[in-house]
C-alpha cells in the first residue's frame, strides 16, 4: 500500500467528482438532537466502462436509501450525504478513489462498488484504514479468501451458490428429462465465472457432461467464434457467466446461428431492464439467478418499491436493490452502535454486524467470519413478457418452463 504522503498526492491529482446530497426532513429515527453535520458516505462506482450499466443501478439504490432514510429523520438524527466518484470500471482507479474518500476527504462511512474486480482492491484500502466495508456486488470466492475482517456482502448468497436451486431441480428430474450436456461461456471475471462454475461443479457431480468451456476477456464484443463452438456441440443447455453487454452479445450470436438449447441460463444480464429489447424481445424461457424480487414479502420491501418508483419513475431491479440493501445493513449497524465516524466507531460497527442479523429488502441477512452471507439465490425465468420466480418452490410465482421455447 502507498504511504500517507503518496495517498494525499494521488488523491489531489483526481479532479472530477460527483457529489450527491440526498436531503429530506421530518421525524427522528435515530433518537437524540439533530446535529448540523451530515453523515457523509463515500462511494466509488463504475459509472463508465465495462460495468457502467449495473454500476448506475447500484447508484440509484444508494440514492434511494439515502432519501428514504433522510425523509424519516436520517441516522442518529443526522442527514445522509453521498459522495460518489466514478472509478471507470478500473481497479487502479477504485483504489485511488477510496484512498481519497477516506484519507483526504475524511468521509464518515464508506460502502462498496460493483464487481468483485473492484471490491477486492477497495476493501483492502478500507481495511488499512480500519473502516467497515459493506458491499453490494462482490460475490466471488476470492472476496472471502483475503482474510478481510471488515467486509460484509449485502446479498443472500455468494456467486458459487447462486444456481443451487437450479442444480437441485435439474438433477432431481427423471433421467430421461434432465439435460445431459452443457456449454459454459464465462467472462474472465471472478463473479461471472463463479456463478457459471458453481453450477458446472454441481451438474458435473450429478453426471451432466460439459461439452464447451470458454472464458473470454471482459472487453470482448465479438462472440461469433464462441457461439460457433457452442452451436457445433449442440448441448442441451447453455450457461453464460455474464455481466450485461457480453450476455446480450452472446445470445444474439447464438440466435444468428439458430442454435436452440433446451435451457439457457445467464447471470445478471436477464434482470437488466434493457435486456429484452437488446435481444429482440426473444426472452422466453431464459433463466437467471436473483437475490431480489419486487414482490418479495419482506417488511421493508413494499416501502422500497413504492418510494423508489416515485423517486425514479420506474420499479427497482436487482442492482438497485443491492445498493439499497447495502445501505440498510450499514444503517442498522450505525443505529445499534450509536455512532458514524472514523476511528474507534468503525470497529463497533464491524463487531455488531459479525454478531447480528439484519432485516432487509432481500430478507434477513447474517454472515460468517469472512463476511460471506448464509443463504441462496432464487431462480427467475422469462415467461411471456415478464420475468417470474420459478425456484425454490416456496417462493415461486410460476412453474418453470422446460424445455424453453425457441428464441
Amino acid at each position: 500500500m502507498r504511504s500517507p504522503a503518496r495517498r494525499t498526492t494521488w488523491a489531489i491529482a483526481l479532479s472530477a467528482t460527483l457529489f450527491l446530497a440526498a436531503c429530506g426532513g421530518g421525524g427522528d429515527e435515530g433518537g437524540g438532537e439533530k446535529s448540523g453535520d451530515p453523515i457523509v458516505v463515500g462511494i466509488s462506482l463504475p459509472l463508465t466502462g465495462d460495468f457502467s450499466e449495473p454500476g448506475k443501478g447500484v447508484q440509484e439504490g444508494y440514492e434511494a436509501w439515502a432519501k428514504i432514510t433522510n425523509d424519516k429523520g436520517g441516522l442518529l438524527g443526522r442527514q445522509i450525504e453521498l459522495k460518489i466518484l466514478d472509478d471507470q470500471s478500473n481497479a487502479d482507479r477504485v483504489v485511488a478513489d477510496y484512498e481519497q474518500l477516506i484519507g483526504s476527504d475524511q468521509v464518515d462511512l464508506v460502502v462498496g462498488p460493483f464487481s468483485t474486480r473492484l471490491v477486492v482492491p477497495s476493501a483492502r484500502v478500507a481495511q488499512e484504514y480500519g473502516m467497515l466495508f459493506v458491499e453490494p456486488a462482490g460475490a466471488a470466492a476470492e472476496v472471502f479468501n483475503q482474510g478481510f475482517k471488515n467486509l460484509f456482502y449485502a446479498a443472500p448468497a455468494v456467486a458459487d451458490d447462486h444456481y443451487n436451486h437450479l442444480a437441485e431441480h435439474l438433477l432431481a428430474l427423471p433421467a430421461g428429462q434432465r439435460p445431459t450436456s452443457v456449454a459454459y461461456a464465462a467472462m474472465d471475471d471472478p463473479f461471472a465465472q463463479g456463478t457459471a462454475y458453481g453450477l458446472k461443479k454441481k451438474l458435473e457431480a450429478g453426471g451432466v457432461k460439459t461439452v464447451v468451456d470458454e472464458v473470454y476477456p471482459p472487453n470482448t464484443t465479438d462472440f461469433g467464434s464462441i457461439a460457433a463452438k457452442i452451436a457445433a456441440a449442440k448441448p442441451d443447455m447453455v450457461v453464460g457467466g455474464s455481466q450485461y453487454q457480453d450476455g446480450v452479445n452472446l445470445i444474439v450470436a447464438l440466435q444468428q446461428l439458430n442454435y436452440q438449447p433446451k435451457l439457457a441460463a445467464f447471470s445478471t444480464a436477464p434482470t437488466n431492464p434493457e435486456f429484452a429489447k437488446a435481444i429482440g424481445n426473444k426472452t422466453e424461457g431464459i433463466l437467471s439467478p436473483t437475490g431480489y424480487s419486487q414482490d418479495a414479502p419482506y417488511p421493508s420491501n413494499k416501502e422500497f418499491v413504492e418510494k423508489f418508483t416515485a423517486q425514479f419513475g420506474k420499479a427497482p431491479e436487482e442492482d438497485q436493490a443491492n445498493g439499497y440493501t447495502t445501505g440498510q445493513v450499514v444503517g442498522a449497524a450505525v443505529q445499534a452502535a450509536g455512532c458514524a465516524e472514523q476511528g474507534e466507531c468503525q470497529q463497533k460497527l464491524i463487531d455488531w454486524l459479525h454478531s447480528n442479523t439484519v432485516d432487509t429488502v432481500v430478507g434477513s441477512l447474517k454472515w460468517d467470519a469472512t463476511g460471506k452471507p448464509q443463504g441462496a439465490h432464487m431462480i427467475q425465468q422469462w415467461i411471456g413478457n415478464d420475468i417470474k420466480i420459478v425456484l425454490p418452490a416456496d417462493a415461486k410465482e410460476a412453474d418453470m418452463v422446460y424445455p424453453k421455447p425457441a428464441w
